[in-house]
């Protein structure tokens, strides 16, 4: 039986916790965001397995489930269709609507834009950063050039790809989606490509990527991936990727 759809008040509050990425209480979104989620929105959300939440103290803490990742990519995929109105509802969708747009440009994931980053992004304090004096030359602002080129990331490689693997990998792709447009992982689809040698199968897949009825994208929630999920993944440029689209 499919899952009835969300409201649009359940499907911010799903929104909501996609964007927080953690466990959140009702008392912390009531001081955050002036909203909790409770009653036909809680029950929703669980009953459709998008949300898990359990109780905490006298209150109710609630986390995405990776169901609930995989929706949520698709509300930015396809947009948001359930009812809302005024301005507020509106700037939802618009924004929802139109993530698509970066996530395509940037070749990065919901969990990537809205994951917590743990421990210091940068790794370099300000403390930690010698002084500019007079006496700095040249010489080490060079070399400190050519140590930053040493450690740049390599350019998304961009290899012709086999007829033959390709028309592989879409009839793959086609044995194992259960539905049009939907996402297949990697790690279930390898093992139907025969005898095919992986850097032959890697190279397809990053010629794939740069055609327009194509898709990989890394796994939503990194935290559930599994080593099979890790060893069946491709890279391209210095991202893993790890589930396919190909559009009908």
């Amino acid at each position: 039986m499919p899952d009835k759809p969300l409201s649009f008040s359940a499907t911010c509050a799903l929104l909501i916790l996609m964007a927080e990425d953690r466990e959140v209480s009702n008392p912390e979104l009531k001081e955050k965001y002036g909203v909790t989620v409770t009653g036909k929105e809680r029950t929703a959300l669980n009953d459709g397995g998008f949300v898990t939440s359990r109780r905490t103290g006298r209150s109710f803490s609630h986390v995405l489930t990776d169901k609930g990742w995989h929706h949520a990519s698709e509300l930015v995929r396809d947009g948001i269709s359930a009812p809302g109105t005024g301005f507020a509802a509106a700037a939802v969708k618009a924004l929802v609507g139109n993530l698509q747009r970066h996530i395509d440009r940037s070749e990065t994931s919901l969990a990537e834009i809205f994951g917590r980053v743990e421990g210091p992004v940068s790794g370099v304090h300000e403390s930690s950063m010698p002084e500019t004096t007079e006496e700095t030359t040249a010489e080490p602002i060079a070399q400190q050039s050519i140590a930053q080129q040493s450690i740049a990331p390599p350019p998304i490689e961009r290899v012709p790809a086999s007829e033959d693997v390709e028309t592989l990998i879409r009839k793959a792709y086609a044995q194992l989606a259960d539905r049009p447009n939907a996402w297949v992982s990697l790690t279930r689809l390898r093992p139907l490509l025969g005898h095919a040698p992986r850097d032959v199968v890697d190279a397809a897949l990053r010629h794939m990527i740069g055609l327009p009825d194509v898709r990989l994208v890394p796994w939503e929630n990194q935290k559930t991936l599994t080593q099979a999920d890790q060893e069946a993944a491709v890279v391209v440029g210095d991202q893993p990727k790890h589930r396919i689209w190909i559009g009908a």
